[in-house]
């Protein structure tokens, strides 16, 4: 299989071809080292059974490494360039493994229904500009995912794994704690990219777990969470007062939760979170602003 795997010149002969130049809106950094990818596929911890949802295959590097090592591939592609090219890569490099992939020609952050089987494993180099975004919306659209491997820019993987507490604690890092255990994986040069982006990547592990025991839904414990971190140097009284219609009912909501008042958001787990949803108003609209 490794001799499948494709390196610079080939991703610079499809590209040439295809008149692709890599664009810095959809954020769209290829990689092109070939120990990069069986890295990645290995550390994904994929067996035969899985089936896996790869997100942004570009000119199929990763996509080859992964049809090899599980039964199923489903690649979701923005770029329709890209996407009607990978089916020729796939079988001109590997033809035994065609079978094994799906192609949807749809943006991520959106995609609904997926076809065939359930999807198991979620494996993929995410644009650095929409890597959170297209996590949280797989993990939730997607309750089939049980674990996955990511790669982003090393800053949002920092923020994304990063315990309550620490100074990059957030909302990214609390909706991604709702859905599944996360943790740092490694780092990825930059060299290894065509173009060279400005910053290093990271990869992120995770293994779904059952959401917070509680009444509330991930809508309302979400609603807690953007108020509390929009005023982050806010005591939790204060910044949920708008959520919760005065300081004082805040007050009164986090005292009900088992919250100190004068805590701040960046000091709390999701599961205080959903204590305080499940405490909340619960009339009238939450103001859900993700998924």
């Amino acid at each position: 299989m490794d001799s499948a795997l494709l390196g610079p010149a080939e991703i610079r002969e499809i590209a040439g071809r295809l008149g692709i130049r890599p664009s810095k809106r959809l954020g769209q950094n290829f990689v092109t080292d070939a120990g990069t990818v069986r890295r990645i596929v290995a550390l994904a911890g994929l067996s035969p059974s899985d089936a896996v949802l790869e997100v942004g295959p570009g000119f199929g590097s990763l996509t080859l490494g992964l049809l090899g090592a599980a039964r199923r591939v489903v690649a979701v592609e923005l770029d329709p360039v890209l996407a009607a090219e990978l089916p020729c890569t796939v079988a001109s490099r590997a033809p035994a493994l065609v079978a094994r992939l799906e192609l949807v020609t749809a943006d991520a952050a959106r995609v609904g229904d997926l076809p065939g089987e359930p999807l198991t494993a979620l494996v993929a180099n995410l644009p650095y500009n929409a890597a959170v975004p297209v996590v949280l919306h797989l993990l939730a659209t997607v309750p089939s995912l049980r674990h996955g491997l990511v790669m982003v820019q090393a800053e949002v993987a920092d923020r994304m794994t990063a315990p309550p507490g620490s100074r990059i604690y957030g909302v990214p890092s609390v909706k991604l704690a709702w859905f599944a255990r996360a943790r740092r994986a490694g780092p990825v040069p930059r060299t290894v990219f065509w173009p060279v982006p400005n910053v290093d990547s990271g990869l992120v592990a995770f293994t779904r777990h059952d959401p917070p025991a509680g009444g509330a839904t991930r809508a309302e414990v979400f609603a807690v969470v953007d108020a509390a971190f929009s005023q982050r140097r806010k005591t939790l009284r204060a910044a949920l007062a708008s959520w919760a219609g005065s300081p004082a009912a805040a007050e009164r909501i986090l005292r009900d939760a088992g919250v100190d008042p004068r805590a701040r958001g960046e000091s709390l787990g999701v599961a205080e979170f959903a204590r305080i949803a499940e405490a909340g108003p619960r009339a009238g609209g939450w103001g859900w602003s993700g998924p």
